[in-house]
């Protein structure tokens, strides 16, 4: 069993119902995969979230499981920020997804790439 962390922009195309995303999310899951969420992609989609999408967001969320933010994430993320902000973009939130997937053991699947240079993570080979 592999633990799939999922990315706010993966959450994203889900939400807004790409076909591909949500059969390769299902895919994963009749696998017998894991899918995980933080709570700083909860806050990215609650903060982007339109009018009337409350209950299917809710819905989304209840089906996942959260990994939570620590304190030896944070520090690794700092170090993640020091050392990719300037050459990649990686932002605060970006590094303290990263250091999740890291402690958790857990494939990043994202689509932004470039944000996660990081060689220490896993990040999922999306069919997308």
């Amino acid at each position: 069993m592999t633990k799939i962390l999922l990315d706010s922009d993966v959450i994203i195309a889900v939400l807004r119902r790409d076909q591909r995303v949500k059969d390769e999310l299902r895919a994963l899951e009749e696998a017998g995969h894991q899918i995980h969420y933080t709570p700083i992609a909860k806050a990215e989609i609650y903060h982007g979230m339109r009018k009337g999408e409350e209950e299917m967001v809710r819905a989304f969320f209840s089906d996942c499981l959260s990994i939570d933010i620590t304190d030896e994430m944070g520090e690794i993320a700092g170090h993640y920020l020091n050392q990719y902000q300037g050459s990649h973009g990686t932002e605060i939130a970006d590094a303290l997804i990263a250091a999740a997937a890291r402690i958790a053991n857990a494939e990043l699947f994202t689509f932004n790439h470039k944000h996660f240079p990081m060689k220490d993570i896993r990040l999922h080979k999306s069919a997308k």
